[in-house]
């Protein structure tokens, strides 16, 4: 696993059980992730680390009646404010000296689900992955078909091989989610020929080997 990390996205208070935006059993993928982190050198985690006016916030919109009904879906309940105890990692969450920490979302005028960020508000997280020499990325955390997602279709455009650990993540909307990654990696092969149909492959934690 020289050349691979491991991505464990957005396993933050908010987003599990009694946060203000819980994905569905998600502390049951905790004990997966710390099984599999044993076999990485390299292990990332993200973080959104939204200031109090983040753009995502629906208390932020007062003019809610004059959105479109895709901006309206892309709103949410206050999340992972900054220094707070809902952005934090979930304690039972195994960390180790020399995991790294990319904050994403820190920008209150841009929504990214991306660990890479969006256009207009990049993380360091691709950097970080180049100094590392890392090809190969393995994922999980929370939401699969959202920031686990985003944050896969973006490695693939950036050229690295992505492996989505399906056991160490859980989906905001279970029945609908793989439909959703193939449409966006189908995309993604449309917009540029080169992406091989094996970039993105869909594994499990005991599939992963030293």
């Amino acid at each position: 696993m020289e050349n691979s990390a491991l991505i464990i996205v957005d396993v933050q208070n908010d987003f599990c059980e009694g946060g203000s935006l819980p994905v569905q059993k998600a502390s049951e993928i905790i004990p997966k992730i710390n099984k599999v982190r044993k076999y990485f050198k390299n292990v990332i985690f993200t973080q959104d680390w939204h200031p109090q006016n983040h753009v995502s916030f629906k208390v932020n919109h007062p003019n809610l009646h004059e959105l479109s009904k895709e901006e309206i879906q892309n709103l949410w309940p206050v999340h992972c404010v900054q220094n707070t105890f809902g952005a934090q990692i979930h304690k039972d969450i195994q960390i180790e000296n020399g995991d790294i920490f990319v904050h994403k979302g820190t920008n209150s005028k841009y929504e990214s689900y991306s660990g890479f960020g969006c256009k207009e508000d990049k993380t360091n997280l691709h950097e970080i992955l180049q100094t590392l020499n890392v090809n190969t990325i393995y994922v999980g955390g929370l939401a699969l078909d959202y920031c686990v997602l985003f944050t896969a279709i973006d490695a693939i455009k950036l050229g690295y091989k992505v492996k989505v650990l399906k056991d160490c993540t859980q989906a905001i909307d279970p029945e609908n989610a793989k439909t959703k990654i193939n449409s966006f990696f189908a995309d993604i092969r449309r917009q540029d020929s080169t992406i091989q149909e094996n970039s993105l492959q869909i594994f499990t934690s005991y599939e992963v080997q030293e």
